[in-house]
């Protein structure tokens, strides 16, 4: 079962039994009978017996209205099932269905309501479905995410009618559950099987070995042109008669720290997502290219102070932490507490790791907090500072003015991009790995700068 799979919601089925006292409606086809009943209205005008008429006609179609009632199954005859067929990640459509088992001898046309959260849909479904005797059927509709987190969804509602579609029973089914909405899973997997694969970086799970520039020793083959002096083994050359090389592989159990900031400033929307949705389909991205290259990986997301923290580890069982715990990273609406998120990793982490630091800078004459708290890290791990640029700064820096007040916004946009690349070039001449990327971007170069990493043996 691929991790993915693990993912998915389990399939939830109930009874369904009578919703309120009475439960009982009139169909659509009762009031197009009473409808036809009124042609004799303009004959009554001429001759009142036919008012006679017109209201035997009304009775006699609560007589059937009655009768259809009577050959309704009861809703305990009835079960709704509500299956998933793909986890819930944000910003993806995915499908459910509703599968309607009629286990009554009658045919029923039913209308099922799912009760489903405003964050996964902004309307709840409502589903055709017709169910002959004692079989099943089933209809679908779609969801998509736009928030991530727990999602709770409630009862399923039903309103059935037989075949002449004159009477209507009400009913209720329990199918209360909770499901994770992930980050953006299928993003997550494109870009690491594509990069990884563009680096030629085999999965641990094939049990392959990763040739690089590293200094892990691999193995030993026969010289060829272009191998560097430095790597060939003389020893044994000397046993062998001829020159033999060794060959290394990208370094395994190093250590991998995801920082992410979920504060005030990660709360800018940028279309219909948020910086830090962006983040953390980025965040999930990496973990799941650095898992499957060897590496160890940690987690800390912090706003006021340290919300999640997963302690560096490797395996699919750690991946699937990391999904929970990403998948409750929400912004905060107040700043977020920097320096202690730095000295609780400084306290956390001994030995020299990476920490990718995913953030945004305010706009302060100061220097921001972030880039201070960063600077702490930097004597002891290698830092790469990731800041999510925005685009409508940037297009707004280049344009040309076109009035007095134009020019001043377009002079206050070339400043503050100017202040974010000075603050960005000052980290990198400290050592830092400092960028400033779209957040459409994000995810692939995140990656792209993890594996330069591995390559050049940085860490």
């Amino acid at each position: 079962m691929s991790q993915l799979d693990t993912l998915v919601p389990r399939a939830m089925e109930g009874t369904a039994g009578a919703y309120k006292r009475v439960g009982v409606a009139f169909g659509s086809r009762f009031f197009l009978l009473l409808l036809l009943g009124l042609v004799w209205i303009a004959p009554a005008f001429i001759d009142p017996h036919f008012a006679y008429a017109m209201l035997a006609w009304d009775i006699l179609v609560a007589l059937a209205w009655i009768t259809d009632l009577a050959r309704l199954p009861q809703p305990s005859l009835l079960k709704v099932k509500r299956s998933w067929h793909s986890p819930t990640a944000l910003s993806v459509t995915s499908n459910i269905e509703i599968t309607l088992t009629n286990e009554s001898g009658k045919t029923i046309h039913a209308t099922i309501l799912d009760s489903v959260p405003q964050q996964l849909r902004s309307a709840p479904p409502q589903l055709e479905i017709s169910a002959a005797a004692h079989s099943e059927a089933s209809n679908t509709y779609t969801i998509r995410p736009l928030q991530r987190g727990e999602a709770k969804f409630a009862d399923a509602y039903l309103r059935y009618q037989g075949i002449l579609r004159i009477a209507e029973r009400w009913a209720k089914v329990s199918l209360e559950q909770r499901v994770q909405v992930y980050p953006d899973l299928e993003q997550a997997k494109k870009h690491s099987v594509y990069l990884v694969r563009s680096r030629q970086i085999e999965l641990e799970k094939r049990h392959a070995r990763i040739r690089g520039i590293g200094r892990e020793f691999e193995s030993l083959r026969e010289y060829r042109e272009g191998d560097e002096y430095r790597d060939i083994c003389w020893t044994a050359a000397a046993r062998r008669g001829k020159l033999v090389t060794r060959i290394y592989q990208v370094e395994r159990s190093q250590t991998i720290w995801i920082v992410l900031d979920s504060g005030r400033l990660m709360r800018a929307r940028i279309g219909e997502l948020s910086k830090l949705d962006y983040a953390v389909n980025a965040a999930l991205s990496l973990a799941q290219v650095a898992l499957y290259a060897g590496d160890r990986v940690g987690l800390m997301a912090y706003g006021r102070g340290v919300r999640q923290r997963v302690p560096a580890a490797r395996g699919s069982a750690h991946l699937r932490q990391l999904m929970e715990q990403l998948a409750n990273v929400h912004e905060e609406t107040s700043e977020a507490d920097h320096l202690q998120t730095a000295s609780r990793l400084l306290t956390d982490q001994k030995r020299r790791s990476l920490v990718v630091w995913i953030t945004d800078l305010a706009e302060t004459a100061m220097t921001p907090e972030v880039i201070e708290a960063a600077s702490q890290m930097m004597p002891r791990h290698l830092v790469l500072f990731m800041v999510i640029g925005q685009p409508d700064l940037g297009d707004l820096a280049v344009q040309e003015p076109k009035g007095e007040e134009h020019m001043y916004q377009v002079a206050a946009a070339q400043e503050m991009v100017h202040r974010r690349e000075l603050l960005l070039a000052r980290m990198r001449e400290r050592g830092a790995l400092a960028l400033e990327v779209s957040s459409g971007s994000l995810a692939p170069v995140l990656v792209n700068s993890y594996l330069q990493v591995k390559e050049r043996n940085q860490l």
